[in-house]
């Protein structure tokens, strides 16, 4: 059932509000939101956007796996997710996480619609596909019991105790049904790093939370065609980049958690960037 909201703003809604206003984060804010206009307005959206957001879809499943470390081919994984090939009986541990990846980008397109009412519902959904196959199946969808620990993303330091999950899950989804009052790439950023840096799961943490990502950019109204390619963005800079300013937030001070929200508003223009490209190869005839 879906959470009410709460009668007052939450201290993790408060924090999300004060961080808009950073020295230098308005601008940047505004800037990723321009991108995303821009894109929106692009020609090939007036009847393609359909196309054009399963592609971008493709893309970002597509760098969200490259993150992981498991590079794939753009053309394979866009022949799998059209149906003409499929994966192999037995897939390795690369294709496994591949899979995740890809899986999970696609889940967003169903998670959408739940993802600013039911959060706990939304992310339930994006950890069952997206760990399939790498951790038993009374794992999927739930986060982490006492006791269970998480391997992950080790360069933010160890996982916090799966105790400490509960509450930091709790002001993930305050946040979101909060969303509508709140500026949608910094929500976004801010969910995103908490994912990454709590680790709610045993496995696929980072997968999901990249997912959730694009979910809360399309479903928040930031990119409503939903063909910025959000997970490419995070990639732009490179994997190291990436987990840096990850790093940075997990330090808790307002310069890191800073750095982390900037990096954040430079992917969401990259990746609006990038739907322009997938926008264009629409309207040209170009996908293969």
């Amino acid at each position: 059932m879906p959470a009410a909201p709460p009668s007052g703003p939450s201290p993790a809604v408060e924090a999300v509000a004060r961080l808009a206003e950073l020295p230098g984060l308005p601008e940047q804010v505004e800037a990723a939101r321009e991108a995303c206009t821009r894109l929106r307005w692009h020609n090939a959206l007036r009847r393609r956007t359909a196309e054009a957001a399963a592609e971008s879809r493709v893309r970002g499943a597509v760098a969200s796996a490259g993150l992981e470390g498991a590079t794939v081919p753009l053309d394979a994984v866009r022949d799998i997710v059209r149906g003409a090939a499929t994966w192999t009986p037995q897939p390795d541990p690369v294709e496994r996480v591949a899979r995740g990846a890809v899986a999970a980008t696609a889940e967003t397109e169903h998670v959408e619609a739940l993802v600013l009412r039911a959060p706990a519902q939304a992310l339930a959904r994006l950890h069952t596909v997206a760990a399939a196959g790498l951790v038993p199946d009374d794992a999927l969808g739930r986060p982490r019991l006492p006791g269970e620990d998480c391997g992950e993303l080790t360069d933010l330091g160890p996982a916090p105790a799966a105790v400490e999950v509960a509450g930091r899950l709790r002001g993930v989804a305050e946040v979101l049904l909060a969303l509508p009052r709140l500026p949608v790439v910094v929500a976004a950023a801010v969910v995103h790093a908490e994912l990454a840096t709590v680790r709610p799961f045993v496995r696929g943490n980072a997968v999901v939370a990249r997912a959730l990502d694009r979910a809360v950019v399309h479903a928040g109204g930031l990119d409503p065609t939903g063909v910025a390619v959000t997970e490419a963005g995070h990639a732009a800079g490179g994997g190291a980049a990436y987990l840096g300013a990850l790093a940075a937030y997990g330090r808790g001070d307002a310069a890191g958690v800073g750095l982390w929200v900037s990096h954040c508003c430079t992917a969401v223009h990259a990746a609006a960037d990038e739907g322009v490209l997938v926008a264009d190869a629409v309207l040209a005839g170009r996908l293969g």
